[in-house]
């Protein structure tokens, strides 16, 4: 059975030019993309999306960077679609994620994952 997965390629890894090179990551792991859209949030859609970590320590400065530029946005379909895209993605602190995977490859730090 297939299912769906979100994925944004948050502000920083567009800034950097990575869009392509996620893309294909994302691609060669047999994923299908239904959907594909680049868009700006503002602090409202950061805020509002990232709402189930209000309160938590890092909520302002998630929500900050976010809406600080650009992001792409997509809906991924495969069998077993969120965890193959959790490993394909790796641990949101790029120094503990595993080689190859897509923050390890691409990403700044935990905060810029």
């Amino acid at each position: 059975m297939k299912e769906k997965t979100l994925c944004i390629i948050k502000p920083l890894a567009v800034q950097n030019g990575h869009i392509a090179y996620i893309i294909k990551d994302i691609d060669n792991a047999s994923f299908r993309i239904c959907t594909l859209k680049m868009l700006h949030m503002t602090t409202d859609d950061a805020r509002n999306f990232y709402k189930v970590h209000e309160g938590k320590g890092f909520y302002d400065s998630l929500v900050e960077f976010m809406a600080s530029g650009p992001v792409v946005v997509m809906a991924l379909e495969k069998a077993n679609a969120v965890a193959d895209f959790r490993k394909l993605i790796g641990n949101t602190d790029p120094q503990k994620a595993g080689e190859g995977t897509i923050r390890a490859k691409y990403a700044k730090d935990i905060s810029h994952n």
